[in-house]
């Protein structure tokens, strides 16, 4: 292999994770993978001598930086938790405006409403930004509804809930859906296995 075909294949690769970044559903995801995709190709335009090209992705890099800089530093004072029950209207509204998205982890979301007797909107800045539906019985809160926007599927949100959470009402929280779809949730926000479900201990 010469050369020129290798920084060919620089170019290409530099190209494709550009393209593959914005196939991410995570922000900050998205971020990572534009920022190494810039880097290359502005790695790529240098070799070729391609200064304008350079240029616009230093600058990608950069932007991409600060933004990532600031989901970093984004803290729990963003985030403000709002309790809800089955006769809200908002949380009727968040449940039917992101009703197909919910049904792709949450097949039994229909029924949710009538199952809750205990819920959760997280709001950032004045958005909502996820809904935790679930049933509340002797101090254990199982989750029937764990549901955020995506933009904000960082594990942030999980991280601020299970923080906020009235540990003198709730002392542990199940899940007893597949993780199939749920399990980096799962794990990073540490629940356990235990049977055929997964709890977590408040402490």
């Amino acid at each position: 292999m010469n050369t020129s075909t290798i920084i060919e294949m620089v170019g290409y690769l530099g190209s494709f994770l550009v393209l593959v970044s914005f196939l991410m559903v995570s922000v900050v995801k998205l971020r990572i993978v534009n920022t190494v995709g810039s880097l290359i190709f502005m790695i790529y335009a240098l070799i070729i001598k391609s200064y304008p090209t350079a240029i616009m992705n230093f600058f990608l890099v950069l932007i991409n930086l600060h933004f990532l800089y600031r989901l970093n530093k984004k803290d729990e004072k963003e985030f403000s938790l709002v309790e809800v029950n089955k006769n809200d209207s908002l949380l009727k509204y968040l449940l039917n405006t992101y009703h197909d998205d919910i049904m792709q982890y949450y097949p039994e979301c229909d029924t949710a409403l009538d199952k809750m007797n205990k819920g959760y909107v997280i709001v950032c800045q004045g958005k909502p930004v996820g809904i935790t539906l679930g049933v509340l019985e002797d101090n254990n809160f199982d989750i029937v509804i764990d549901y955020t926007t995506t933009e904000f599927r960082d594990f942030s949100i999980g991280h601020f809930l299970f923080d906020r959470l009235n540990k003198n009402e709730i002392k542990t929280i199940t899940f007893k859906y597949p993780i199939d779809k749920h399990e980096d949730y799962i794990r990073n926000m540490n629940f356990q296995k235990e049977n055929d479900y997964y709890i977590k201990h408040l402490v």
